[in-house]
């Protein structure tokens, strides 16, 4: 291994940080995201060390899954189980590219919309064209849902 500052070895620093410190939330949740990533690297024929971006998106999927658990506890009326699981979410957002906002990423889908139709892509049609080039533009600052929703509203309107 070349570079020893990876991100997963920061994952790994932060976690023995927050063991040191008894700090049960921070170490429970860098503990579950190391496991995910782990269970990454040896998925497939081969085990082998995931990049930093793959270790982004193991992290990003782990912080997608705090905030649909966290709704599904409210709904079931578990305030309490909804809340550790918002406070998971929180601990992997510190290791997560900042989100755009609603403002920020109606901007980029408006720009991918105008290159779509330069390019003869017109109505709900030019959905994937204006997905292909909005994708790379956000990638990991927004999940994919909202970006979907975004083009779908920029191509109604």
């Amino acid at each position: 291994m070349v570079d020893m500052t990876t991100f997963k070895s920061r994952l790994q620093g932060d976690l023995t940080a927050a063991i040191k410190e008894r700090d049960e939330l921070r170490s429970a949740t860098l503990r579950m995201a190391l496991a995910a990533i782990t269970t990454e690297e040896v998925a497939g024929k081969t085990a082998r060390e995931l990049s930093d971006d793959e270790v982004q998106k193991v992290l990003a999927r782990e912080a997608k899954k705090r905030r649909e658990a966290a709704e599904a506890f409210e709904k079931g009326g578990r305030a309490e189980s909804a809340e550790r699981e918002r406070a998971e979410g929180a601990v992997l957002a510190d290791y997560l590219p900042r989100q755009l906002t609603d403002e920020e990423l109606a901007t980029l889908v408006a720009e991918a919309v105008d290159e779509a139709r330069a390019q003869g892509a017109e109505g709900p049609r030019a959905m994937g064209a204006v997905m292909k080039a909005v994708n790379p533009r956000v990638a990991g600052r927004a999940e994919g849902g909202r970006v979907a929703a975004a083009v779908k509203r920029a191509l109604a309107g």
